[in-house]
């Protein structure tokens, strides 16, 4: 069971470089506590996945939840037995997501929205249907779509603030 996770987790990293770039703060050592958060709850929850959807969906929904209850809660300790993982089993690909300028702008930006806003971005950007959004937020889909307008509005005044400031 242990290397059929690693291997979907692998398959499937960026989600989590993703979720945690958005709701953690990149000059603390929060994102690599919310990466850690984000394993063991997928760890945790593994046994109880049942494929009724894409793993890229569950997992979304396992650590976007995870990246909203841990910001509620910045501490706690949680005990991780029968979990050992290694950097050398994770593929570390979180420089991809450091290189781009406007990209660490964008998830600036992103990082002021609210929780739900920030999930339900990420998501679009991500390319799932509104439908699909909707069902992992608990959002109705006219709901998700009038919340984008907003979040795109949000977002351009955002990038053109900061893009003329630079």
């Amino acid at each position: 069971m242990e290397t059929k996770f690693l291997d979907d987790i692998n398959a499937n990293l960026g989600i989590i470089y993703k979720v945690c770039n958005i709701y953690s703060d990149p000059k603390s050592d929060e994102r690599e506590d919310l990466f850690q958060e984000i394993l063991y709850q997928l760890w945790k929850s593994y046994p109880h996945f049942k494929g009724f959807s894409k793993f890229s969906t569950w997992m979304y929904r396992v650590a976007l939840n995870t990246a909203m209850m841990h910001s509620q809660h910045k501490k706690h300790n949680l005990e991780t037995t029968g979990l050992e993982l290694s950097h050398e089993q994770i593929e570390e690909s979180v420089e991809q997501f450091h290189k781009d300028e406007k990209i660490q702008q964008l998830y600036k930006s992103i990082s002021t929205l609210s929780k739900v806003d920030k999930a339900i971005i990420l998501l679009f950007l991500e390319e799932h249907s509104y439908e699909e959004i909707a069902s992992l937020t608990g959002l109705t889909k006219s709901n998700v779509s009038v919340r984008l307008v907003r979040i795109k509005r949000v977002l351009k005044e955002k990038m053109t603030q900061s893009l003329n400031i630079n």
